[in-house]
């Protein structure tokens, strides 16, 4: 991923980059994410419509709506295994990327196979019910993270529906959305016990959108 993008390379960042996630309501249309930087831009956004959407189908969206990747869930698969696709994806594209959960023995979590670049693969690690892990890449090296979030001025961790995406420079930010979506499928309603390897959370004090930026590295 470093210094490639994989969905655009307008995402692409140049510098260590922290994002603010919201995970809309689950009982109202337009369920979804909204997606901030540190001066509180709309950076992305995922919308569902009601009770009647494809919830085996998402799609990642610019502030204008463009759709920049879909992620889908592969049908049949014994494990959850998710696919994704450029764009808006239409019947017959082939995938970019799927993730599966690792194969590999005394590793729990997921792996990421990248089918544009044969041999490439990028591992997530960590609980991502407590908000707290890491997308590596095949040498071990961190590109991104999922860490619970504090608001800033009253030092106070925030509900778990609202975390930091903190993306490494070199790191294509609408891919690491695209995985925080595959992971919110599999393991959003699950408890510790069914989610990859549990850590303690991991906290960075970080502006909420719109208040002033005062990121901690």
């Amino acid at each position: 991923m470093k210094g490639c993008a994989v969905v655009e390379e307008g995402f692409l960042c140049e510098q260590e980059t922290h994002l603010t996630v919201l995970k809309t309501s689950l009982f109202y249309a337009g369920d979804g994410f909204t997606v901030y930087d540190c001066k509180g831009q709309l950076v992305f956004r995922v919308d569902s419509y009601g009770p009647d959407s494809d919830k085996g189908e998402l799609v990642l969206m610019d502030p204008c709506g463009k759709c920049l990747l879909t992620v889908r869930r592969k049908r049949p698969s014994l494990h959850q295994r998710w696919e994704g696709f450029l764009g808006e994806r239409v019947e017959g594209q082939k995938p970019i990327f799927s993730v599966r959960r690792s194969s590999i023995i005394g590793r729990s979590g997921l792996t990421v196979d990248m089918y544009n670049n044969p041999g490439e693969e990028y591992h997530i690690e960590g609980s991502y019910s407590q908000k707290c892990c890491t997308i590596f890449d095949a040498h071990k090296t961190s590109v991104a993270e999922i860490r619970r979030k504090v608001d800033a001025s009253t030092n106070v961790v925030l509900g778990k529906d609202v975390f930091s995406l903190c993306l490494k420079p070199g790191c294509d930010g609408a891919f690491a959305m695209g995985l925080v979506l595959v992971l919110d499928q599999i393991y959003g309603d699950d408890d510790d016990r069914n989610s990859p390897a549990e850590e303690n959370p991991k906290v960075a004090a970080e502006p909420l959108p719109g208040s002033p930026p005062a990121l901690t590295a």
